[in-house]
């Protein structure tokens, strides 16, 4: 009888562990929450290259550095240019505070100039191009915070 009880209790106990692997929530390792907002007024269009930063890594020209950043978005400064790219899962709007030229939005190229708001939802191929005057430098909003991995290129 003994053998019986000890034959039957293997297969529930694994049964059990495997329905309630199913039932609780998956372990997720979270990233530090982010620092707390701070009042403060940065002067965006007198940063130079260096004050934003290093070139990123097999990014084109570009330069970021984040201002601000969010459970529920982030603010950064960029400078440079990028190759054309989407993301899938942060929507972006660009806030152009130097440099003039044309911008990849979509399928088709488009002047830009300081002051222009460029709307960005996910999925939509964007990308620097061609400035005719001085570095392009925008201020990125990105809703919720990119993911480092979430960057797909487009040739």
């Amino acid at each position: 009888m003994r053998r019986y009880v000890l034959l039957a209790a293997v297969p529930a106990a694994f049964a059990a562990g495997l329905l309630s692997s199913h039932l609780m929530p998956n372990a997720v390792a979270q990233a530090a929450p982010p620092a707390p907002l701070t009042p403060q007024i940065i002067d965006i269009g007198a940063m130079t290259d260096e004050q934003i930063g290093k070139l990123v890594p097999n990014v084109g020209t570009l330069r970021s550095r984040t201002l601000v950043a969010t459970q529920n978005g982030t603010v950064a400064v960029q400078s440079g240019n990028v190759p054309r790219h989407t993301h899938q899962d942060a929507d972006e709007i660009q806030y152009v505070v130097s440099g003039s030229g044309t911008f990849w939005l979509g399928d088709q190229q488009r002047e830009v100039h300081p002051g222009d708001l460029i709307v960005i939802p996910r999925g939509t191929v964007h990308a620097g191009s061609q400035n005719t005057s001085g570095e392009f430098k925008v201020l990125a909003i990105k809703l919720p915070p990119q993911a480092p991995t979430d960057i797909q290129w487009v040739k």
